[in-house]
């Protein structure tokens, strides 16, 4: 009985370790994400990213990955993400400051968050994409986020830049 409990003990040690190792310094330690590195995008979770709390999600674009203006951001999420979303509550900086949004929609079908600009972001510019007032999954989890952006005068198709890879705890 005592080997039996020791193993538990041991098993929930390890387990409960992952989270933390998974969140740490945003990016963290990613075992089995099916992300290539260079496609991770950085992000931090100001709130430690609890299942089923408030939390803001500063979600981070590196001024390498906007090599054109951004006139359109989305953001595509997994079907079994169950948290939600504030559209009044949606930011964009840039050099810490924040430029007017036009518009916020949420398509919960398609999974999707689409943030408008008011004028295009220009290229060469690290971006954050603040989402506040997030309601984070009932249930722990690994979520992929996947950042799509729409340049200005552009073929009208969303191209990818890379994904942040959430752990909520």
């Amino acid at each position: 009985m005592k080997r039996v409990l020791s193993s538990l003990a041991m098993t929930g040690c390890l387990l409960t370790a992952f989270p933390a190792l998974t969140w740490a310094g945003g990016q963290g330690f990613t075992l089995f994400s099916g992300v290539r590195t260079e496609n991770r995008l950085p992000f931090s979770l100001d709130f430690n990213g609890q299942a089923n709390a408030t939390d803001r999600y500063r979600l981070k674009i590196p001024r390498g990955k906007m090599q054109l203006a951004v006139a359109q951001f989305a953001i595509s999420y997994p079907n079994y993400y169950d948290g939600s979303f504030d559209t009044k509550k949606v930011e964009i900086r840039v050099k810490g400051k924040s430029l007017p949004v036009s518009e916020v929609k949420w398509d919960k079908e398609a999974r999707v968050l689409e943030i408008f600009p008011e004028e295009p972001v220009p290229a060469g510019q690290e971006v954050t994409l603040v989402l506040s007032n997030v309601l984070n999954p009932a249930f722990g989890g690994m979520y992929n986020f996947r950042c799509l952006v729409l340049s200005p005068g552009d073929v009208p198709i969303l191209r990818p830049l890379g994904y942040w890879i959430l752990s909520i705890n």
